[in-house]
């Protein structure tokens, strides 16, 4: 299924780099009075240092606390009171920061953001305070939930090889015990320097005023070195992985299955991602349709290409998972058989025409929604504006979607099913219920 250009999306997009390094991304949406700025810096889970495990998470907490001319809160609470929200969230790839305002307000929102780029203000006791918040935020949402590391932190751990990949990156009690005042400024050092970061601005402004407001209050921070890339490499599955997990909060045991995605913007990439819908998103994919609506094995199956967030906002390696919590009646053998039934017809013959043109619109749709769909104006749009910026290089690859997703071809969504749908290049994640094994685990 071709997209005529004329009903491709085209945003607008400048894209500005300041003597200091920082990227500067302006797209212009005037449909109402707001702005939405964010702030990515490229660190994330994956991208922190060995033996800082859960530091990522930890400093976007420390990055509230204060900084030069804001008191502890006080951008919180600046925000609030001009009728906006705000939120920061720590991915695989990259932390934000990002506020919904009215668009007069933007001239402060640039402020705020370069006063906490400058540095934030920690002292042992913020340290101390947001240690145990993040700690009690893993007990909360992690250790004392059913199922609550399954399986986006789960799988990770136990499927991939590399460090940056496999380890906990939602925080480890040991790391972040050990962490000190010298490892927040080394960390903030090496991270959070201007050409480590993108300024998104998203809304109704006038784009020559907003870049010169960038500069105005982003251009004098003091450039330093991008840090290096870790390594991220994987080496090749050649067999089955299998693995299990004790649940001692679980009622019933739940399955995981994990296949490797190609490489993020190649063709066979966006294969995958019209994979993805086929087989996995919506109640007419065909594992809903084995599993779910034939066999009545569970009441839902979950999944994608990335455990937080989309296909378009991580780097590879990715892992594309489909997951499930079923009854005791049936164990992790029958479950694979369905699902291997589900696999079968996409790895014997190529989608029929009709199947493929549905998972082109899917896959279009759901990137609109990712673009459009969130509960804060502007905010699906920025993100995806940075993680093009940081990951390709290029945030005008927005624009762009459309056209790889229409040069995918039946055939070779078939040559990907094969290649990388194998029964030996998966891993699969059993989690047992009713383990005596304490939730705490410290």
């Amino acid at each position: 299924m071709t997209t005529p250009a004329e009903f491709r999306l085209q945003i607008p997009v400048e894209q500005h780099t300041l003597d200091n390094g920082l990227r500067v991304i302006l797209s212009q949406d005037s449909s109402a009075p707001i702005v939405t700025l964010a702030v990515y810096y490229h660190v994330g889970m994956r991208l922190e240092p060995v033996g800082r495990t859960g530091f990522a998470h930890l400093f976007e907490h420390l990055m509230f606390q204060g900084s030069e001319h804001l008191g502890k809160m006080e951008l919180v609470k600046r925000v609030q009171e001009n009728g906006g929200t705000l939120n920061g969230s720590t991915r695989f790839d990259f932390t934000n920061y990002w506020e919904v305002l009215p668009k007069h307000t933007l001239e402060l929102a640039l402020w705020m953001e370069a006063d906490r780029m400058r540095g934030p203000h920690i002292t042992q006791n913020e340290l101390d305070n947001q240690r145990d918040v993040v700690k009690n935020e893993i007990r909360v949402n992690v250790l004392n939930q059913p199922y609550g590391s399954f399986p986006w932190l789960d799988m990770g751990e136990r499927a991939w090889d590399n460090w940056h990949n496999s380890h906990n990156g939602y925080g480890d009690m040991v790391d972040l015990d050990a962490a000190n005042l010298d490892d927040v400024q080394a960390f903030f050092d090496s991270y959070y320097s201007p050409a480590n970061a993108a300024v998104v601005i998203v809304g109704d402004f006038e784009p020559a005023d907003a870049l010169a407001m960038a500069q105005r209050y982003f251009e004098d921070i003091p450039a330093a070195p991008r840090p290096d890339a870790p390594d991220v490499a994987e080496p090749a599955w050649t067999s089955e992985r299998r693995f299990e997990k004790d649940d001692a909060l679980a009622n019933r045991p739940a399955v995981a299955v994990s296949y490797r995605v190609p490489e993020r913007d190649s063709p066979s990439y966006f294969a995958m991602g019209l994979l993805d819908q086929a087989l996995l998103q919506g109640d007419d994919s065909a594992l809903n349709q084995e599993l779910v609506t034939r066999r009545g094995l569970t009441g839902s199956v979950e999944g994608g290409m990335n455990f937080l967030g989309n296909m378009f906002n991580a780097q590879t390696p990715l892992l594309w998972t489909a997951s499930l919590i079923h009854d005791e009646t049936c164990d992790t053998d029958t479950v694979l058989e369905a699902f291997d039934a589900a696999l079968a017809p996409i790895l014997a013959a190529p989608l029929s025409a009709e199947a493929f043109d549905r998972a082109v619109v899917k896959a279009r749709s759901s990137f609109y929604d990712s673009m459009s769909g969130s509960s804060y104006p502007g905010f699906g749009r920025a993100d995806l504006l940075a993680s093009f910026a940081m990951i390709d290089g290029d945030a005008n690859r927005i624009n762009e979607v459309d056209s790889m997703f229409s040069a995918v071809t039946p055939e070779l969504v078939h040559r990907v099913a094969t290649e990388y749908l194998r029964p030996d290049r998966r891993a699969v994640l059993t989690v047992k219920p009713g383990s005596t094994i304490s939730p705490e685990g410290e």
